[in-house]
This record gives C-alpha cells, structure tokens and sequence, in this order.
C-alpha cells in the first residue's frame, strides 16, 4: 500500500470511528469545510451541503444509542487528489430497543487539500444478498 493509500485508509478508518462513538465534532473534523459535499444514506434522498450533511449526523447520533461496523472487502483507490473507498459495512445497531443487523454496500470519496485527505461524499445502499462469495456461480 502506498503511502498516500495509508492515508486514505486511516481517514476512512477515522470516519467509521466517529460513527461508533456518535461523535459530531469528530464527524465534523473528517469531511471536507470547502467545495460541496454528499451524502446518500440508505433509504435517505440524496444531501447536498455541509449543513445539511451535518445536520443529518447530528441526527442520526442523537437517535443511536449504538452502533457497531466490521468493514469487509475494503478498497482503497488514489488518483491525483482524489480518492475513494469501497467496502462493505456490517452493521450491528440498537433500534427502539430490538438489535438490528445489515449490510451495507459502501462507497466513501475523500478529497486532498491542504489540512489533508477529508471526506467529501459517502453513499450508503442496503443489499439483501450478503457479499459475493467466489464459490457461489454468477448468474447473469
């Protein structure tokens, strides 16, 4: 791994950090103050904005009393000052009480600037097959 893949790869570790400790000011420190950012989290539309990307966290941790991630298949791509990661979240959370178990497939964009790598879209999409597995055949 390269060294800025490294990079790449602790401020995605960083982003899932903050969302287990339901930390905003963490949360806040790992996306990107300048340009536009995004965020789709599952079932949501589309956020557009900082505010509106924020707000939403804000929300979301105010609404978790917990919140757990084992990252599976996790990718790491650098091109210039743009860079992505694709991974699976395997998410076990508290909702209303009940334990809730899910798969996400994930894809989080960072941006390089002067303060460093920082986030500046993470998209979120359930799926209902859990990941593929190369002993099961493709059915095209």
């Amino acid at each position: 791994m390269t060294e800025e893949e490294q990079a790449v790869a602790e401020i995605n570790l960083s982003f899932y950090r903050a969302f287990e400790n339901l930390d905003i000011n963490q949360m806040e420190s790992i996306w990107a103050r300048k340009g536009e950012v995004q965020c789709g989290h599952p079932g949501w539309r589309i956020l557009r904005g900082r505010r509106a990307v924020m707000d939403s966290w804000r929300s979301i941790f105010e609404n978790t009393p917990a919140i757990r991630f084992v990252l599976t298949d996790v990718s790491i791509e650098v091109c210039d000052d743009l860079a992505w990661a694709t991974l699976y979240e395997n998410v076990d959370s508290l909702v209303e009480g009940q334990k809730v178990s899910a798969t996400i497939l994930t894809t989080n964009i960072f941006s390089k600037s002067a303060d460093g790598w920082r986030m500046i879209h993470h998209h979120g999409s359930s799926i209902v097959q859990p990941p593929f597995d190369e002993e099961t055949p493709l059915v095209h």
